[in-house]
């Protein structure tokens, strides 16, 4: 009993997975709609966390109970092309270029360790918001009652807001980092196999889940009342970069609000880094029919692991590239939501269907929310989509 209530509190994909959700193209996308439009779309936080913890938790028992990832679900139930298809999405994220190395020579029990504790740099972005004077009475009746608009602009924020919140590779790197877990752990290798051990399997999930995204989405509201208190209320409603966000800070707030939000984006960069190359990798692995994973040495899975080089190159690329950088996060951003709607409909389905859960299918509740996720997201697409053409 001792050892199963252990097992039920062990924190890891969950947690590592909420940190990497406030990558620097959320924190961009965060900063821009803070800046833009004040608390006023600080509400989408708040409505998104339910539903953002519930398609995580089940893209984690997806992988759990058949001891496969979401590619490799996608290529044994799906038809090759759609699975082809909906993985060639995670490559709309920008990759980062200074973590490759340390991924592939670092044991995969001390590279977890490193990504939990590197979590704790995310906290910066709270601590942010207490060094800046924010009107705490607006903050709470812009949340909690919000003023809703139908202009084109207003819905591509929330489109944006809500795309880098449900972004699609968070599906994909909770649910691998739950096949390796369970790999790296020597337990049964799919829930299929053990069906007694999923009361306590789906207890942990879920816990590692809520404090996953409890944190994701604690960083992000963080992140709009920083700087709607400063940028906002100082007229700075654009941003070109990161560093700009940085050093606006600074002007308005202070050193130490430029410092701590500084810190925080490359503890960010840091922790976003390797989720978004290996997402990418074990997608392309999986669908291949590759050996994958970090508890294989680079020697037993060169493919995996040269997939995870060339996703960092291509992300080095982009640094020369004449673009915008904040603008392509925040379209990316916007790209993500239309891309998660067919994506979390092929979870869905897979999820609740006999012959890939066996007698492990998704509660009531749990697939209630996750329809509903689904339809908020395609919901979301047809009003930008019915806004432009109306106004334009």
């Amino acid at each position: 009993m001792r050892n199963e209530r252990r097992a039920a509190l062990r924190l890891g994909p969950g947690l590592i997975t909420g940190a990497c959700n406030d990558d620097p193209g959320s924190v961009g996308t965060y900063s821009q709609i803070g800046a833009q439009f004040g608390f006023a779309l600080a509400w989408t936080l708040l409505f998104s966390f339910p539903l953002l913890v519930a398609i995580q938790e089940i893209g984690a028992r997806l992988a759990r109970v058949t001891g496969r990832g979401i590619a490799g679900n996608l290529r044994q139930h799906c038809p090759r092309w759609l699975a082809a298809f909906l993985i060639t999405t995670l490559f709309v994220c920008l990759l980062g270029a200074v973590t490759v190395a340390f991924e592939m020579l670092t044991h995969y029990a001390r590279y977890l360790r490193f990504l939990r504790w590197l979590s704790l740099s995310l906290l910066s972005y709270v601590a942010c918001a207490f060094v800046v004077e924010v009107p705490w009475r607006q903050f709470a009746r812009a949340l909690l009652l919000p003023t809703l608009s139908t202009s084109p602009q207003y819905l591509l924020a929330v489109l944006a807001a809500l795309g880098t919140t449900l972004s699609p590779y968070l599906l994909f790197w909770q649910a691998q980092l739950e096949v390796e877990d369970g790999a790296h752990q020597e337990r049964a290798p799919r829930l299929l196999e053990a069906p007694e051990h999923a009361a306590r399997e789906f207890a942990r999930i879920r816990l590692d889940t809520l404090v996953g995204m409890g944190l994701s989405g604690m960083v992000a509201l963080f992140i709009v009342i920083t700087t709607a208190s400063t940028l906002h209320t100082h007229g700075v409603v654009t941003i070109q970069t990161a560093a700009e966000a940085a050093e606006a800070l600074r002007a308005v707030g202070g050193r130490f609000t430029f410092v701590l939000f500084a810190l925080g984006i490359i503890g960010s960069g840091l922790l976003t880094l390797p989720a978004l190359s290996n997402s990418a990798a074990y997608a392309v692995g999986e669908l291949l029919s590759w050996r994958v994973g970090r508890r294989r040495p680079p020697g037993g899975a060169r493919a995996f692991y040269a997939a995870i080089a060339l996703a960092t190159m291509l992300a080095v690329a982009l640094n020369f590239a004449s673009i915008n950088p904040m603008r392509a996060l925040y379209w990316s951003a916007v790209l993500n939501g239309v891309i998660a709607v067919p994506l979390m409909a092929a979870v869905m389905s897979l999820a609740t269907q006999a012959h890939v859960m066996g007698p492990l299918r998704l509660p009531a509740g749990l697939r209630a929310l996750g329809w509903a996720a689904t339809a908020t997201m395609a919901a979301s697409v047809a009003c930008l989509a019915a806004s432009w053409l109306v106004f334009s």
